[in-house]
């Protein structure tokens, strides 16, 4: 395994889930018993390499733009991608520990196969094979340099997300399921490490009393009144 001192992570930011963004890094930052450097991919901060314009199948800004994480390390190390409608119960350091260098990328292979047409905001709920496989990724940079803007600006979002870019699935690692908790479509987690509120998060009125909601809530009040957390 590669040595790197301080976890690198790339967040996913749009501006209709702001609130979700900084309660994601708040809960990561409470539990973490290691350096942590975090970054958002915001579209707006890409625009020098990244041009390609959002379709009605892009639930958020940051579909397509997970793919530039080796790009922004300069294709050395690893780093962890996550969507930003999340929220962390665990040390992110547990998380880290797991990389393999035999594998390009690392996540959870979920068989999501999703109940719904629609999700938060009313955007299409797109069904296909490695559904929410690239929502947590694990990513050896070195491994990854075939993800160049010139790739992420033109291929398809399947091509994408099903990692087709990859010349073997044999480089896909799996990480276990608790670290991609998805809320409302997983099978029951008794102590998930990383909760995914992929259908929509407590910040939205439809769902504000889903599973978990009152645990964002409370790391929601200790952001914005600077709370001790209680295990301080």
């Amino acid at each position: 395994m590669t040595h790197q001192s301080t976890v690198r992570v790339f967040i996913g930011y749009d501006i209709q889930e702001t609130i979700a963004y900084h309660v994601l890094v708040q809960s990561i930052l409470e539990r973490a018993t290691v350096p942590v450097s975090i970054t958002p991919l915001v579209r707006a901060h890409l625009r020098s390499f990244y041009d390609r314009p959002r379709t009605e199948v892009e639930s958020t800004d940051f579909s397509m733009t997970r793919f530039l994480v080796p790009k922004l390390c300069d294709y050395r190390g690893w780093a962890l991608f996550m969507d930003c409608d999340m929220l962390m119960r665990s040390d992110i350091a547990d998380l880290w520990t797991m990389r393999d260098d035999r594998f390009s990328v690392m996540c959870i292979k979920h068989d999501h196969q999703p109940r719904t047409s629609t999700k938060f905001l009313g955007n299409i709920q797109t069904k296909y094979e490695m559904k929410n496989w690239s929502s947590v990724m694990l990513l050896n940079s070195d491994r990854c340099r075939m993800l160049t803007p010139e790739l992420v600006n033109q291929e398809s979002g399947l091509f994408l997300h099903q990692f087709k870019w990859l010349p073997d699935r044999a480089e896909i690692g799996s990480l276990p399921s608790r670290w991609n908790y998805l809320v409302g479509e997983s099978p029951p987690e008794t102590d998930p490490a990383l909760v995914h509120f992929t259908l929509g998060g407590p910040y939205f009125e439809e769902y504000a009393n889903c599973e978990f909601a009152e645990e964002w809530r409370a790391v929601r009040e200790r952001l914005l009144r600077a709370s001790p957390h209680p295990d301080a």
